[in-house]
């Protein structure tokens, strides 16, 4: 698989986890890919930091022009019945609870659901930006990433790297496999067919628990 497929086999997958009605924000990356499997009608409310609630799906990382921006200025468009409002607005939704789903991209993931995502050590970020306000308010937290970074291991046993947030991932999907994390620890629930457990368990620096409804990613 190239890159390019790598991120259309994530982005696609993580997309069947959204449902009708569900409020939805997509951090950037990997996971604002997921809104080119998300069907117009499908009744998915794509929440944008700033300050919408209803962004078409079929804008999100297209080239236009209008008047109408995301949190990081690309313009987008809007669906019918959206609604608009400020940018603490928006955010004071993310903590208080009113996402159902968000979907996030990771430096590190670990086996407690501890993820890692907005600073690498030795590097100069202006600071940790808005993801930690979807995690933490989010009823069900998404990891969309690669499997490996350069041959690293980002699913790991313990995070190294600062933390955005502590014990909230509840679903990791990667190019080889979609995992839980439960209380007992990280669980294989799929496995992408052109991949044997061999490799996974290689490229995982965690524990991991193959469930025995194990069925293929597709």
């Amino acid at each position: 698989m190239d890159k390019q497929q790598i991120r259309e086999t994530i982005a696609q997958r993580v997309a069947r986890e959204l449902h009708d009605g569900d409020v939805v924000h997509l951090g950037e990356g990997l996971p604002k890919m997921v809104s080119c499997y998300i069907d117009a009608d499908s009744g998915v409310m794509l929440l944008s930091e700033s300050g919408v609630v209803g962004v078409d799906p079929v804008s999100v990382g297209a080239r236009l022009s209008g008047g109408c921006r995301d949190g990081q200025g690309a313009a987008i468009l809007l669906s019918p019945n959206a609604a608009t409002f400020d940018s603490a607005m928006s955010h004071a939704l993310m903590r208080g609870g009113h996402l159902d789903v968000c979907v996030l991209g990771a430096f590190e993931v670990d086996a407690k659901g501890n993820l890692a995502n907005w600073i690498v050590p030795r590097t100069l970020v202006q600071g940790m930006g808005a993801a930690m306000d979807p995690l933490h308010g989010s009823k069900k937290v998404i990891v969309a990433m690669e499997h490996t970074a350069e041959g690293k291991h980002k699913i790991v046993q313990k995070c190294s790297l600062p933390l955005t947030g502590v014990g909230h991932v509840n679903l990791i999907v990667t190019e080889m496999c979609v995992i839980e994390v439960r209380p007992e620890g990280l669980v294989v629930i799929e496995l992408n067919p052109q991949f044997s457990k061999e490799q996974v368990v290689a490229a995982t620096g965690a524990r991991l628990t193959w469930s025995p409804e194990l069925i293929p990613m597709t």
